[in-house]
């Protein structure tokens, strides 16, 4: 077994070779792995450390900083792995620290144009639940996962992905920039042309899927020699769509296994990361059938335009519509946007049935009364 072990007192920045914050193929590993052996990778929740349990949303914003966010454990240099492999992850564990935190912070977030000041959420975990001074009667079932993991990007990627998103800001969308401030590592081309990593991409990344959980196999084609894996801005329950962009973030510790399906990746076509599990969320105890609330979104606005098959818009308007449920059960809409991005899960509930595509936005009643 080989590890790689973090200082959580300190950022990661303060200790060199542990890890990196931007996607590029010139950043160094951190060790090697053989296929079938296992990996014990701790890791930094999203924002790096940077956050405590003395943080108060005063001093928020000045850590939060969007140009060092994701502190990545890696890169894993998987021998043997070539391009056109694929390379598959097991994860054999995932191992919560003790405390946690949710924040709202402006500029991001599903709803960013109507939460506009930050709040922040301590949590306490114990004996697979999470509850907050800042939530009461709100009780949240474990099911760790980590956010990030993803494989080096080529350089040839780096250079289109590159491309791709800056035209995408010319048409109206957000992405964030190259920026070397914040950049682990702070010098070479890493800082200078490394990937931000708000966004998944063919090579993994910050995919944010909750049922990446223990026992579950993640297969992602490899670009560059040793495959060159990372993980890290683990989480302990998030609901799907992580709405207000943080889920209960903390620090853990995961342990996995690779092996290399040679050529498949190429021979098959796969382009894009998938994950196979024998059970949907195994450890939760809300896997099953449960009491739950669900309210719906369509796609028309504020003052009647009816913005056919917008999918997004859809899912804004059921979680105004949970919000607002919830704060008639007396939680302020910070908390239920909160409450929404940990435990709520949107679905897609209805895609053909133009021009009104319906949105679910579904919470599980049994996180109340804890």
């Amino acid at each position: 077994m080989k590890s790689v072990e973090i200082d959580r007192a300190k950022q990661l920045w303060e200790q060199p070779h542990k890890g990196h914050n931007r996607w590029h193929p010139d950043v160094p590993p951190v060790l090697e792995a053989d296929e079938g052996e296992e990996v014990v990778l701790e890791t930094f929740d999203g924002l790096g450390g940077r956050v405590s349990q003395v943080t108060t949303v005063g001093d928020l914003l000045e850590r939060a900083d969007p140009n060092a966010l994701h502190a990545m454990t890696g890169p894993v240099y998987v021998n043997g792995a070539e391009p056109g492999d694929l390379l598959e992850v097991e994860y054999l564990d995932i191992i919560p620290e003790d405390w946690a935190f949710t924040a709202i912070i402006p500029g991001f977030g599903m709803l960013r144009d109507e939460f506009t000041e930050p709040y922040l959420v301590h949590w306490d975990l114990a004996d697979g639940w999470g509850v907050s001074p800042h939530l009461p009667n709100v009780r949240v079932p474990g099911a760790p996962f980590t956010g990030i993991a993803g494989v080096a990007p080529s350089h040839e990627q780096v250079r289109r992905w590159t491309e791709r998103e800056r035209a995408a800001v010319e048409r109206g969308a957000i992405a964030l920039p190259l920026e070397p401030r914040g950049a682990i590592p702070s010098t070479g081309p890493a800082a200078s042309e490394g990937l931000r990593t708000i966004p998944p991409r063919e090579n993994g990344g910050n995919m944010d899927m909750k049922h990446m959980t223990r026992g579950s196999r993640l297969f992602l084609p490899v670009f560059v020699d040793g495959a060159l894996f990372s993980t890290g801005d683990s989480h302990f329950a998030q609901g799907d769509g992580e709405v207000c962009v943080t889920a209960i973030e903390m620090g853990a510790t995961a342990a996995v296994r690779f092996r290399l399906h040679k050529g498949e990746a190429e021979r098959r076509g796969v382009r894009w990361p998938y994950v196979q599990h024998d059970a949907y969320l195994p450890d939760s105890p809300f896997a099953g059938p449960q009491r739950f609330t669900a309210a719906m979104g369509m796609p028309v606005r504020d003052d009647g335009y009816n913005d056919a098959e917008n999918l997004t818009l859809a899912a804004q308007n059921a979680l105004r519509n949970l919000i607002a449920m919830l704060q008639e059960r007396g939680y302020s809409r910070e908390q239920a946007y909160v409450i929404c991005s940990v435990a709520a899960d949107l679905r897609i509930s209805a895609a053909v049935d133009v021009p009104n595509v319906l949105v679910s936005a579904v919470l599980h009643e049994g996180i109340f009364g804890g």
